[in-house]
Formats: structure tokens, sequence, C-alpha cells
């Protein structure tokens, strides 16, 4: 008889991290060697881990393995993480964030005092927890209910993250299903694309199929439509022509195109999209007249055109020859004389119950606004001005001396209401709504906003059309501009006063699509090329810029005042990596908190990514780290002298902000800007890109790259179309009122 036979093909094993070999923070696959109790040596263990830290036990449930390179190894399916025994273990788990009120130092500090009657400490007498420095009674209900928590959601989570769920995601599952999270995750995992803010398709596919989920089953092609579409919506499409959703939804799910076809029509049914034949006869067999929609986005094209459509039938408020009379006066008032385009357009916002003002830097938009603001006050009429970031309407204050305010602040948005305030029921109160920045107003803002203006309001809408569209969905003021169904006046001519800076020149010359200006100039200017044609180069050039030459030559704060602009994320020029090196240089310091490859330190400049209505931050903020408290689980960050609290499971709304994308910078200006611009951005070289590149900056703009990059930037003047029917839909709204 064989005494030496192989054990059985499933065991289990308990054992402890002693340290990591490797780990892949994507799918969590680890190699990791753990002590086994019994045995001296230590053991290999292979396995899906979700963030493995060394002196955690694990019970793991698996079979032994011999691999011709590294031996015997134990190959796990599932594991349980079992709270540590060890002094060693204790201290790791304890600090490692999951219990709130204690962080590295502090567990230390308590493990010191109680050794291995930690645990039951903590447990059963936690004012005793009063004996460690720096605990009193504040932090010991912080710590008791931290613990009391975990014990609630315990199972929940190694459920969770045996599922490959990382611990920031599973607390956020936790708190949206409670107890029913395991059944909920079990019966549909994709359900977690939907309800929870974070979790994407790719990450529920993933826990689906860890648990056995069909590639066909109807959930998973479901989902996976809603996630193409909900991509084409962040590429900036509000809807998407039929074959081509079919084609890439068939693509990334890897099923037939019957069963993409079928799962469309389910989603149809229950509404959550709509599909449009839009051209009864379409020009070939591909569907190309039928335009499938998410149903939010349908929803909100098709009531912008209607609310315009009405709107502009409705007559104006002022009688021209009121208006005509103070105009003049106003002139010698603000000592101006008014340009013959200027007074073109206040005539228009004035007699028109729509009307669009469009022009780049320096052609005097701001006066305009003005104007027609001092016309109103002489007239009695009330004026409300808006524009869709803080700091454009921060601008739109300082150039008036009226108050103006965020689209958001003017709809009065309350989380804790629901929603926006201001809206058809409760309507905006005033004669005259000036909208600057308009270009940057995507389908569903420009949606709220109409619903909150009334017939009796006239809506003069400011931009350049010639800048980046929204960076949501859409594009709205391109389209109302090319329905040609209201007044539009377009600014061409250059002021003096601009006409001196290099800046606007070199933008006006872009536009028009010739080279901008580089010829070297004597002195001091505002607008520099410097040429590097290599990547590597280029970055080291553009740190030591944003470091050391701009501050010492022109004065500029590298945080306040210096914004770099990428035409893209990746890359050795990329916003990411560019953000990497400037921090190591601009904030060397060593207390950071982790987020995937993200390390967020103390006075970090950060970015908010995505619309936050609760804490009232928005997509574009820029803000500054304050305070990382590990044992409280929270960063502060300041914006605009506002603190703001976030949990580290919120860190996925913040990106660091020393680098950030042209898209990004839209409605911002900063005194100084810097622009890699290399032929390796090529896909991403677009006139309007470089346009709305250089026009962000006010008294400095470096561009760094190639004269090649700069040449093929200029000349492809073929912006990406976006899928839109609201230009379609405003003619049409217009000929049938017109035939009515």
């Amino acid at each position: 008889m064989n005494h030496h036979q192989n054990p059985p093909p499933r065991v289990t094993l308990s054992a402890q991290i002693e340290r990591i070999t490797y780990t892949n923070e994507e799918n969590g696959y680890t190699v990791a060697q753990v002590k086994v109790p019994g045995r001296q040596d230590l053991v290999t263990v292979v396995g899906n881990l979700m963030s493995p830290t060394p002196g955690e036990s694990l019970k793991m449930y698996g079979e032994w393995s011999s691999h011709p390179k590294f031996g015997q190894q134990f190959k796990f399916r599932k594991y349980k993480t079992i709270v540590p025994a060890t002094i060693f273990g204790i201290r790791k788990y304890l600090g490692s964030g999951l219990i709130k009120g204690i962080g590295p130092e502090m567990a230390k500090r308590i493990i010191n005092r109680f050794g291995k009657q930690t645990l039951d400490i903590i447990t059963y007498h936690p004012q005793r927890l009063a004996e460690v420095e720096g605990i009193g009674s504040k932090r010991i209900a912080m710590i008791k209910n931290g613990w009391d928590d975990q014990k609630q959601i315990r199972d929940v989570m190694i459920f969770l993250q045996s599922q490959g769920v990382s611990t920031g995601y599973a607390t956020r599952i936790f708190g949206q299903y409670g107890q029913a999270s395991i059944n909920v995750v079990r019966e549909n995992p994709y359900r977690l694309a939907e309800d929870i803010s974070g979790i994407g398709f790719v990450t529920a596919d993933h826990i689906a199929d860890k648990l056995g989920f069909d590639k066909n089953s109807a959930f998973r092609v479901r989902a996976g439509i809603i996630y193409v579409l909900n991509r084409l919506a962040e590429e900036g499409h509000v809807y998407c022509p039929y074959h081509l959703l079919i084609a890439k939804s068939e693509d990334m799910l890897a099923v037939e195109r019957h069963v993409v076809k079928e799962a469309l029509n389910h989603i149809s049914v229950e509404k959550k999209i709509v599909i449009e034949a839009f051209d009864p006869n379409p020009a070939d067999s591909l569907d190309t007249g039928k335009a499938i929609y998410l149903s939010n986005f349908y929803f909100c094209e098709t009531y912008i055109a209607d609310k315009l459509a009405a709107l502009g039938r409705q007559p104006p408020n002022t009688r021209p020859a009121d208006s005509e009379a103070v105009l003049d006066p106003i002139q010698q008032q603000l000592a101006i004389t008014l340009a013959p385009d200027q007074i073109r357009a206040i005539r228009s916002a004035i007699k028109e119950k729509i009307s669009i003002i469009t022009g780049g830097p320096g052609t005097g938009k701001t006066t305009i606004i003005n104007v027609i603001v001092q016309i109103c006050a002489h007239l009695g009429m009330k004026v409300l001005l808006a524009a869709p970031t803080g700091r454009a309407a921060k601008r739109m204050h300082e150039a008036t001396g009226y108050e103006a305010r965020t689209i958001h602040r003017l709809l009065e948005f309350s989380f804790q209401k629901g929603g926006f305030q201001r809206n058809e029921d409760d309507p905006l109160d005033c004669h005259y709504l000036i909208v600057d920045e308009a270009s940057m107003i995507d389908t569903v803002l420009m949606h709220h906003l109409l619903k909150a203006v009334s017939m009796h309001t006239t809506l003069v809408l400011v931009g350049d059309v010639h800048q980046l569209p929204s960076v949501g969905a859409g594009n709205v003021l391109g389209e109302i501009i090319a329905s040609e169904r209201f007044a539009v006046v377009s600014l061409t001519e250059i002021f003096r006063q601009a006409e001196a800076s290099r800046i606007v020149v070199n933008a006006h010359r872009i536009n028009r699509g010739k080279m901008p200006d580089l010829s070297p100039t004597a002195g001091k200017t505002e607008f520099y090329f410097r040429e590097r044609e290599d990547p590597e180069e280029a970055l080291a050039f553009i740190v030591n810029l944003v470091v050391d030459h701009i501050p010492r030559l022109f004065g500029f704060d590298p945080l306040a005042d210096i914004q770099v602009l990428s035409p893209m994320h990746k890359g050795i020029v990329g916003a990411m990596n560019l953000n990497r090196a400037l921090q190591e240089k601009l904030n060397p310091q060593m207390d950071a908190v982790r987020r995937g490859d993200l390390r967020l330190r103390t006075n970090d400049k950060v970015m908010q990514i995505k619309n936050n209505y609760d804490t009232a931050v928005f997509n574009g903020d820029i803000g500054r780290i304050h305070r990382i408290d590990p044992a409280a689980q929270e960063v502060v960050i300041i914006f605009d002298g506002r603190p703001v609290v976030y949990p580290f499971s919120e860190l996925d709304e913040v990106n660091l902000a020393y680098a950030i994308s042209v898209h990004k910078s839209q409605g911002s200006e900063y005194p100084a800007v810097v622009i890699p611009l290399l032929t390796q951005h090529y896909v991403l070289l677009q006139r309007n890109l470089i346009y709305t590149a250089v026009t962000r900056g006010k008294q400095l703009v470096i561009v760094v790259g190639s004269k090649k990059a700069l040449a093929m930037a200029i000349k492809n003047n073929k912006t990406q179309k976006r899928y839109t029917r609201l230009c379609d839909r405003l003619r049409r709204y217009h000929n049938e009122s017109s035939s009515t």
C-alpha cells in the first residue's frame, strides 16, 4: 500500500499571509507565501485575493498541485478572512483601515497595551480603550460603531471580496442592499452596474463570470447594451444608430446578433430605451433610419426642441424704441463706444425672444452682456445671469457687478429634496435670462434649464461655438445655431486692447486654419512655442517649466496659477503621467492614501471628475487636499474656500489636477497654461481642441512639442460628429408651426 498518496483533490487550508510575492490589482490574482500552523517552511498559495495584507489569516478551499518550476503550491478557489489571532495579525487587521477610528499607528498603540486580548477588549470592554494614549470618549464611540458595523457586514464583505469586489465597492453594495446583498449579487450581479455609482458593467460582468453566469444570459446582454449606450453618451452622443449599436454590442459581448436584437426589444418594452425611426425609407438594409436612445436622453432632447420652438413663438418683452432710447446714455455712462457687431448683438437680444451671441476671445462678448444688463435696469426689467461653472459665473459677476450663479445654483438643486427645485411648477422669475459659456451646456442640463424658463422670459445664450462641445452628451449650442431657426450674431472683430495680446491673435489665427505666429519677440511675451520632438524630453521640459522656469521668470504660483492641459489622458505626455511627474516634484510627501494607481497626498491639487449633487461639487471643480485622516477613513478637500469631506470609499470621484485634459478645462481660465502637443497625440489633434486650450490662458500660453503636430491639429477641422437630432427636431417643429 502506498503511504504517499496525494491529498484529496479539495482540501481546506488555514494560514496566515507572511508576504505577497505578486498581485494583480485589476483582477486580484495573487501569489503569496503563507505560514501554516504546524509547518516550519512557508507555503506558496495561488488564487484571487482582493487587497491581500501580510498578517491576514485566511481559510482557503482548493487543492494542492505541483508547479514544474516553483514546486508544491496550494491553488485556492474560495477563501474566508478569519479574524487574526497573533499579535502581528491583529495589528495588520486593525490597521487596515476597515475600522473607523483606527489607523496603523493607533493599531500599534492599542496592541502594545492589550496584546492578544485586543479583540476581546474592543468587543466586550471598549471603555478600556481609554487606557491608550490619544483615545478619548469620542474616538471610543467611533471605534465601537465601526467594530459593530464590521460585525454586521463581515459575511457580506467576505462573500463580495471572494467575488473580486474591492473593500470600497463592497461597502457601497452593503449600504445599498444591506443583509440582502449576497442574494442580490447571486441572482443578478448586473444590478450593481445600474444601482451603484462607480461599479460599471465590466466589474459586474467579472463577478457574474465567477458566479457561473452564461455569456448569453438575458441579464448580461441587456446590461451590456445599456453599457454601450452609456459609453457612447460619455463620448458625447445622445443616441446611437441602430446598426452601429447592434455591431458594438455584438462585438463587446461576444454573442450572436439575434441575441442582441432580442435583448433590445426587451429593454424597449421595459422603457429603458427608445427606438425612433427617423427615416421611413432607409438608404440600405442596415436600419440606418433608427436611432436608439437611453430614455432619459430622448426625453431631454425632445423637450428642448419643444420648449425652444414654443418660446420662440412668444412676443418679445420690450419695444425696440425703448431700448434704442437708452443705448447712447448707457454708452456714455460706461465710457465705451460699441462696434457695429456689438450693437447688432444687443438689438437682437432685446428684439428677439431667443438670441445667440457667439464669438472668440477679445470680441467683446462681456461688454455686450454688461450693456444688456444696463438696458434691462433702465427699463425696470429683472435680469438673471448664469453660467455652467462656478469660475465662469464669477467672471460674469466681476464684469457686470451683478450677481451671477451657476446653472445648478440658479435652479436651486437640492439633493435632500431630490433634484432641481426650479421647474415648470416654480419657474425663474425674470424678464431676461442671460447664460454665458453656453457651448458647455449638455443635453440634460439644457433640459433642466428650459423647464425653469417661463414663457414671458427672453433667453440670451452667449458662447464660443468654435470651442469643444460640452463634456456631457450633445452639442446643444452648435445644433441650435445649425438649425437656423433663431437669431444668431457672430462677432468677428477683435478689439484694440485684445489685439495687443499674442494669445488672442494666435487663437483667432488657429480658428481660421492658420499657423499661429511663433516668431521670437524681444523681451517677455504671452505666447511661446518650444520645440521638443521626443516625448520623454517634452515631459522633463514641461515639469521644469512648471516647477522652476515659469514661477521664477513670471512670478506665477505652480499650484494656484499654472495649469497643464494635455490633449489626452494616456501616454508619456498624457495627463496621467504628467500628474505623477508633477506630484513628485511639487508635493513629494510620504503620507498618501492609495486608490489603485492613484496616490493622494495632503496639499495635492485635485479635480472632481463626476457631478456629486450630495456635496454640491461638480465635474471639473478643482480643489486642494487639506487633510487625510486614516483613522476616520476620510479626506478633506477645499473647493473655493469650502471644505468637503470624502470617505475613502468615494475617492474614485477625484483625480490629480496638476495636468488635466483640454475637455476638462472648458469654462475655466488660468493665468498660465502649458500645452504638450506631439505627433503621439495624432488621434486627438483637432483644430477646436487646440483653439480651446489656447483660449484658456489669460496671461501666458506655452506650447511644447512639434510644429508638425501643431500643423496637423490646425489642418484637421473635421470635428468628431456627435449623434444628436436636436437640429433636425428644431427645423421640423419650426416647419410644423409655420404651416399651421
